[in-house]
């Protein structure tokens, strides 16, 4: 790897630890540089704006990192466990999503427009038709719920629920409950 790939390696690193914890509006370039050891110029010599930063660590962890867990359009209930271990293992992905709502609003979701997505609700499509689960929902619809369910209990995305709640269902059994709603939906 060269220098100049180490630098960005260590940005991405840096500007994603950022940004999850204070979103676009809340994270400082120079506290970004800072953690990365990098010249803060550099930042907009590879990047060119925070957004564009933000925009690279968005698509790198969840454009491509939700689309590294399995989907499998025959067996959503697993897919569904799997998506919840996923947010259970790398939280910040949650947090990145969540901060891209909030502050990018109504605006293009990159995560649901990438060509995975399309594959994966026309293999949806196809199992609908052929097997008749989840019949009462369009295939986006019910993806929509699936990954919902899967990822509501996740710590950055449980609004309003106080961490002792969580605690006390317990990872185990949140993720059970999480398989057997959605086996309940189909």
């Amino acid at each position: 790897m060269s220098r100049a790939e180490a630098t960005k390696t260590r940005i991405l690193r840096a500007a994603t630890d950022e940004f999850a914890a204070h979103g676009i509006a809340g994270a400082r370039v120079d506290r970004i540089a800072k953690a990365a050891s990098a010249n803060k110029n550099l930042i907009y010599v590879y990047f060119c704006s925070k957004d564009r930063l933000f925009d690279a660590v968005y698509d790198a962890h969840v454009t491509h990192g939700l689309h590294t867990v399995a989907f499998t359009a025959d067996d959503l209930p697993g897919y569904a466990g799997r998506l919840f271990d996923y947010g259970q293992e790398h939280p910040e992905v949650i947090r990145l999503a969540v901060w891209h709502r909030l502050e990018r609003g109504d605006g293009p979701d990159p995560a649901a427009a990438a060509p995975t997505r399309d594959a994966e609700l026309a293999a949806l499509a196809a199992v609908q038709k052929d097997e008749g689960i989840g019949a009462a929902f369009s295939p986006t619809a019910l993806l929509t719920l699936v990954q919902g369910l899967a990822l509501a209990w996740n710590p950055s995305n449980a609004t309003g629920m106080p961490a002792a709640a969580m605690a006390a269902e317990g990872t185990d059994e949140r993720r059970r409950s999480i398989v057997e709603a959605v086996r309940r939906l189909l």
